[in-house]
């Protein structure tokens, strides 16, 4: 179907919006409140009925200027993750994250739409990787787990040499810096020292600072006392919680520099003080972050300072992106492939000459965790196929293959990504678009049989609309009639 059509088709959204876990509150162009769920008056302790038709003003003890709904419908922009406490006409007194949005028609803003989480919750879904789960078919750990160095995957120098000095950092209480690109494993890593060390049988806790808002890291990693802020209780932080084990911070340089030092006087000192508490408590952590991008840079711009650089990275280590470590892409690729054939129940061997063409020409610019999610979409439109061929990757990396004017199968692969070429290297364009224009034939011809001629089948297996097929099929000659079986 055309996504278009489908998102303009008549889908009743409310009924999503119903069972959401957060809270949902859309109003009219005043104001007035014209739906809400039942979390949201969960989180409130009203009836729901009883706040439609009502203006925020009567409903919560907010002004025209405090009232992010407000403030969107006179500004017409998103608020997003804005941080508000408030008090409900009842007296409850709610923390929350909530991002607001304009409802727009042809003719104008008719409204809004509010998603708001509450800290509890928030708090909650954090602190949950501590808890049993399945992901991925591999069961979490006791100790709030996934992964081992068995997990790690590859062969080359570069990574080898990480796996080697994790390993030996592992085995002391030092802190360990992790630093790569985006996708690179960086958690991965940190899961894994955490289960080669003697704390392995201890609690292993990861946040990403860079999702959670400013105004609730510092509660989150240090605890609260009742009576710290408004709705504030007695509750561990995440130090606490680790006490004994593992904390992993990742993408530490994202957070506020006021935070960076008192995160450095914990280091220093081993001891943690709640917010709104002049007591303090001894902690043993392992700590563990990760930064994604070189620390010097980041030291640099002012994002990370330079002495809790100095405490968090005793020991450096360095992730390799993919595009470093090209000898392993086939051995990740027939990783993920064995993995998503069990979770799936495919029985796929590999992947074509053409596809390996383009893995390795491709520059990953997304590393281990895009050539996973390339795999991953692959395995779902291959049906009973044994092989990943070009028409069931996903249309951007397709075009990327076009543009890099990879050889036919058979021919040797080009090893080298196109920024590495010298500055003014001749691609010869004239050769390039005959090229593109028989791979384009290639790809439609194979989806097509593929699908039998049904072209619904087909253009999505393309990620294609049909009406986008049909053209490029009249472009290149083909008829439906040619591929039915």
């Amino acid at each position: 179907m055309d996504p278009d059509r489908f998102l303009q088709s008549g889908v009743d959204y409310l009924e999503i919006f119903r069972v959401l876990d957060e809270g949902v509150v859309i109003t009219d162009a005043q104001g007035r409140i014209v739906f809400v769920n039942a979390a949201q008056a969960r989180m409130d302790g009203v009836d729901p009925e009883s706040m439609i038709g009502k203006l925020p003003l009567e409903i919560w003890d907010v002004t025209e200027d405090t009232s992010v709904t407000l403030r969107c419908l006179h500004s017409g922009k998103p608020m997003v993750n804005q941080y508000l406490a408030y008090r409900t006409r009842t007296g409850r007194i709610v923390n929350s994250i909530n991002s607001v949005f304009p409802i727009r028609t042809a003719s104008g803003m008719s409204g809004s739409i509010s998603f708001v989480r509450g800290y509890n919750l928030l708090e909650e879904t954090i602190t949950s990787i501590c808890s049993v789960v399945e992901d991925s078919g591999r069961r979490t750990r006791s100790n709030g787990t996934r992964f081992t160095f068995q997990d790690l995957v590859g062969k080359s120098p570069a990574f080898l040499e990480s796996i080697k000095t994790a390993k030996m950092a592992a085995l002391t209480p030092s802190q360990v810096i992790i630093h790569g690109d985006t996708g690179t494993g960086k958690e991965l890593f940190a899961q894994a020292i955490h289960n080669y060390g003697p704390r392995k049988h201890q609690a292993y806790v990861g946040l990403n600072c860079a999702a959670i808002p400013e105004n609730l890291l510092e509660g989150l990693l240090f605890g609260t006392t009742k009576g710290a802020f408004t709705g504030a209780a007695d509750k561990q932080g995440l130090f606490e919680k680790a006490d004994g084990g593992t904390l992993y911070l990742d993408e530490v340089n994202s957070m506020a520099l006021g935070l960076q030092a008192k995160l450095l006087r914990v280091l220093q000192e081993r001891r943690v003080r709640r917010v709104g508490s002049l007591e303090e408590r001894a902690v043993d952590v392992k700590l563990l972050s990760s930064v994604n991008e070189d620390p010097h840079l980041a030291i640099e711009g002012g994002r990370l300072r330079l002495d809790l650089f100095y405490r968090l990275g005793v020991v450096m280590l360095h992730v390799p992106p993919l595009k470093d470590r090209r000898g392993d892409l086939r051995d990740l690729t027939a990783y993920f492939i064995e993995r998503f054939n069990q979770e799936f129940g495919r029985n796929v061997g590999g992947i074509s000459p053409e596809v390996d063409d383009l893995f390795q020409a491709y520059a990953w610019p997304g590393n281990v965790r895009e050539l996973e999610h390339v795999i991953e979409g692959a395995m779902n439109v291959v049906g009973e196929q044994t092989r990943i061929d070009l028409a069931h990757i996903p249309l951007y990396l397709a075009r990327a293959w076009q543009a890099l004017a990879v050889p036919a199968a058979g021919s040797s692969p080009v090893q080298t990504p196109p920024e590495a070429e010298p500055a003014g290297a001749d691609r010869n364009p004239g050769h390039l678009l005959p090229a593109q224009a028989e791979l384009e034939r290639r790809t439609l011809q194979r989806a097509l049989t593929d699908a039998g001629g049904n072209l619904s089948q087909a253009a999505k297996a393309l990620g294609l609309s049909r009406q986008r097929l049909t053209y490029r099929m009249r472009k290149h000659g083909l008829e439906r009639g040619q591929f039915r079986i």
